[in-house]
C-alpha cells in the first residue's frame, strides 16, 4: 500500500471501539472477498447473500466492481497498473466497513494473487475472508449476457480478464464455490454456514 502525499495530517481517534459498534449490531465485521472469472456468479452471490443476511437482521452491504467504478474509481482503466489501484482503493474502503462492524461482500474479478494478498495484509487477523468462485471459461462465456467474452475473443476489449489478460487463481482460500455445478441457493447457504461456523453473525465478547 502507497504512503500519503502528504505528511500534514494526523491520525484521529475515535471515541468509539470496534467492539462497541460490533456489540450494537450483535455481529462481527468482516470482508467477503469474492474473487473469479468474469460470468462466474461473484455479483449474483454477493447480492443473494446480502439479503439472506439482512432478511436474518444481520447488518451487510456490497460494493460490486461495476458500481464502484461509476464513482469512487471512475478514472481508473483495466491496465494491470489500474487493476491493481482498484483493488487497492477497495481493500482501504472494505476494511472501513469491516471495522465499522458490517459483513462486507467484495465482488471484483481481482485477478492478480498479490493485489489479494495486499488488500489481506492489510486487515487485522481474521478480517478478510477469501471465497473463490471457480466457473471454468467454457461455463462463463455461456453465461455472457453482456456479450463480453465475444467482444473480447474479437479483439474489441484489450487486456480482458481469461481471454487476453492473466487470472491468478487463489492458492488458499478460505471458501471455494464451484458455480459450474452449484446453485445460487447452494452457494449462499455455503457462505452463510461458513460465517456461522466462525462466528461472525455473533457479538463479539464483552
Amino acid at each position: 500500500m502507497s504512503d500519503p502525499k502528504s505528511s500534514n495530517i494526523t491520525w484521529h481517534e475515535s471515541h468509539v471501539d470496534r467492539p462497541d459498534r460490533e456489540r450494537l449490531l450483535g455481529q462481527r465485521g468482516v470482508t467477503i472477498w469474492l474473487t473469479g472469472l468474469s460470468g462466474s456468479g461473484k455479483s449474483t452471490i454477493a447480492v443473494a447473500a446480502e439479503r439472506a443476511l439482512v432478511d436474518r437482521g444481520r447488518l451487510s452491504y456490497v460494493l460490486d466492481g461495476d458500481n464502484v467504478r461509476h464513482g469512487l474509481n471512475s478514472n481508473l482503466g483495466f491496465s494491470p497498473e489500474d487493476r491493481s489501484e482498484n483493488i487497492r482503493r477497495i481493500g482501504e474502503v472494505a476494511k472501513l466497513f469491516t471495522q465499522a462492524g458490517v459483513l462486507v461482500f467484495t465482488s471484483f474479478i481481482s485477478p492478480y494473487r498479490s493485489d489479494r494478498d495486499a488488500v489481506r495484509a492489510l486487515m487485522d487477523s481474521g478480517d478478510f475472508v477469501e471465497i473463490y468462485v471457480d466457473a471454468s471459461l467454457e461455463t462463463c462465456e455461456g453465461r455472457d449476457v453482456k456479450g463480453l467474452y465475444k467482444k473480447a475473443r474479437a479483439g474489441e476489449i484489450p487486456e480482458f480478464t481469461g481471454i487476453s489478460a492473466p487470472y491468478e487463481e487463489p492458492e488458499r482460500p478460505e471458501l471455494v464455490i464451484d458455480t459450474n455445478r452449484q446453485s445460487v441457493e447452494e452457494s449462499v447457504a455455503q457462505v452463510v454456514s461458513y460465517l456461522e461456523e466462525k462466528g461472525y453473525l455473533s457479538p463479539p465478547s464483552a
